[in-house]
């Protein structure tokens, strides 16, 4: 394999890795990166560019316009440039959850509003699969894809399916949204923040929406939110030190 590092803010690092390149999985970090990397890249001869987006570029809401737009400008950069295109759009998360981990460890309990919140999320190896599908095969080009996991569950159940991988009851501890936002802002962006406070709550009002995409593209179910409690228990059980 052979891997090369680079920067997306410091593009002078960028044209090496670039070199011999014709494909590209693309998610800058910052979106304005976006234009100037797909300038190198066209330029030094990558035709393909699969973009990691989400769904809420196609569902833009008041409150996180700031979030759609970062994606939107991502995708016109690509669409722009000239080359093929495929924008995956997937649903939350469900490492998102791994939030929860610290408090798990240390107390064996969840705080977050919305517990009856029922979320689609997806698994990160469905999202690395697809893209690779993508990245691949000619169908896909021009194709815009909104994914997400094979169900919507609540809070409250994904914090029972991480209780029953781990081995270890969870308790779950409901807390307002103002006191999660409090905390959350200390480690995410203020819009980000925002953001997930009002997907919860629209999901606490009505599950979110489950797309097949995942099983259309792949040939299988999506991963279940119990499967990637399964793969993920280490981040949410304690290791034992040799001594």
């Amino acid at each position: 394999m052979d891997v090369r590092r680079a920067d997306l803010t410091r593009p002078t690092t960028l044209r090496p890795v670039l070199d011999g390149v014709d494909r590209v999985f693309l998610f800058p970090a910052v979106a304005e990166a976006a234009t100037e990397f797909m300038e190198l890249a066209t330029g030094a001869g990558v035709r393909r560019v699969v973009v990691l987006s989400s769904e809420a570029a196609g569902h833009p809401r008041q409150a996180n316009l700031f979030s759609v737009e970062y994606h939107r400008s991502v995708e016109r950069a690509v669409e722009n440039a000239g080359v093929e295109w495929t924008f995956l759009r997937p649903s939350g998360f469900a490492a998102n959850t791994l939030e929860w981990a610290l408090a798990i460890l240390a107390e064996g309990v969840v705080r977050t509003p919305y517990p009856g919140a029922a979320q689609a999320l997806i698994h990160e190896a469905d999202i690395a699969s697809v893209a690779t599908q993508a990245l691949l095969h000619d169908v896909h080009i021009g194709q815009t894809h909104l994914m997400t996991g094979p169900e919507a569950i609540t809070k409250l159940d994904q914090a029972t399916a991480i209780g029953k991988a781990i081995g270890r009851p969870i308790r779950f501890a409901k807390i307002s949204p103002a006191q999660w936002r409090e905390d959350a802002v200390r480690f995410m962006p203020d819009f980000v923040a925002d953001m997930m406070l009002e997907l919860w709550a629209e999901a606490d009002t009505a599950p979110e929406p489950v797309y097949p995409t995942v099983e259309r593209i792949l040939g299988r179910p999506a991963l279940t939110f119990a499967r990637w409690a399964e793969d993920h228990a280490g981040d949410f059980r304690a290791h034992s030190s040799a001594v």
